[in-house]
């Protein structure tokens, strides 16, 4: 029974004249012998009788003032945060003689504090590759925007290595153990572990190419034009019987092979143009920051490079092609993002 309800019978029996005695044999025959003991029901009757207590809760008891939570053990643990964010408790705890509680009253209810792992970003941009990123997204953007071209226009491409064997993430190696079993264990990839080079291109309605590279071998311009721009470039014109070429816009990142003046020579004699890319953006190509991430990630193990490339363009071929579409107007919010975080990177802004 509620303390509060045992204080109203209390009181309503006390206005009634009934005696503290006769009151407690009540609640003992209708509640048992643990309800109350006699002498709180003799206590509560008396202040009742007596007017010294109205109220049924109980009267406020401030407890003893938490005299580590000063201005100036505020400022020594601020000052060690701000000396070394990646500061742990027991630092704090080292260099102040605080206790465990005060310390993290302090962080979390005074200095409004949390700890968070550090944003990996690709490379440390200077002041100047923030501005390139800006200005070649805004670029950009002014052309799709005014029309002038198209996202049903934008082949996009780029190479990545793919492994044999799948290692998978940390939470997908998770898994239910009884409490007297070991954890499996997953050991850590070789650098030996044999892998191959995969070319890929789309564009906004599904795949164009896929190109594995023997083992051994490496994409210079000759062989990024002999086995990947010239089998796409009769792909777009399979595709695209009417137009061919025309209007087609490559988007690839700054990697050497494709800046070569020969790749530059071929693509244009194609009547291809290149859409500018900034260097060090990888959130802002496609096959980076979707394409290769999801394909990784659906890859079981595989035996040799062929059955690796049957599975990946099993990968790439049942892609919904909406899914292709999105991805081509997600580059077109991730431009407008680089744009208003000033070239910083942004990925932490995306929902």
């Amino acid at each position: 029974m509620e303390k509060e309800h045992i204080r109203y019978y209390i009181k309503t029996r006390t206005i009634l004249g009934i005696n503290a005695l006769t009151i407690h044999h009540e609640l003992v025959s209708a509640y048992g012998q643990d309800v109350v003991s006699y002498a709180t029901v003799q206590r509560w009757s008396k202040d009742f009788r007596e007017g010294k207590r109205e109220q049924l809760q109980d009267n406020s008891r401030p407890g003893r003032p938490i005299a580590e939570t000063t201005n100036d053990n505020l400022e020594r643990v601020r000052k060690i945060i701000d000396e070394d964010p990646h500061s742990t408790y027991n630092d704090i705890i080292a260099e102040t003689s605080l206790s465990y509680g005060t310390v993290e009253r302090i962080l979390h209810d005074h200095l409004k504090l949390r700890k968070i792992t550090s944003r990996w970003v690709p490379r440390e941009l200077t002041a100047e590759q923030k501005q390139v990123r800006v200005r070649v997204c805004r670029e950009n953007l002014e052309k799709f925007e005014s029309g002038s071209w198209h996202l049903w226009d934008l082949v996009t491409g780029d190479e990545s290595y793919f492994y044999l064997q799948q290692l998978g993430r940390k939470s997908t190696n998770a898994c239910w153990i009884g409490e007297d079993e070991m954890p499996k264990t997953v050991a850590r990839r070789s650098q030996f572990a044999p892998k191959f080079l995969f070319c890929i291109f789309f564009k906004s309605n599904g795949p164009l190419v896929l190109h594995g590279l023997d083992k051994g071998k490496t994409l210079d311009y000759q062989c990024y034009i002999e086995n990947c721009l010239k089998p796409l470039v009769e792909q777009i014109k399979r595709v695209r019987k009417s137009s061919g070429t025309a209007g087609v816009k490559l988007l690839h990142d700054n990697a050497r092979p494709h800046q070569h003046n020969k790749v530059s020579t071929f693509l244009r004699e194609e009547g291809i143009k290149v859409m500018p890319h900034p260097p060090y953006s990888p959130d802002l190509a496609p096959c980076d920051f979707w394409l290769f991430d999801y394909i990784k990630s659906n890859l079981t193990d595989q035996t040799d490079k062929n059955s690796l490339h049957n599975a990946i363009a099993d990968i790439i071929n049942n892609i919904p092609e909406n899914e292709y579409k999105k991805t081509f107007n997600k580059l077109i919010e991730r431009m407008r993002l680089c744009i208003e975080n000033k070239g910083e990177y942004f990925e932490h802004l995306i929902k």
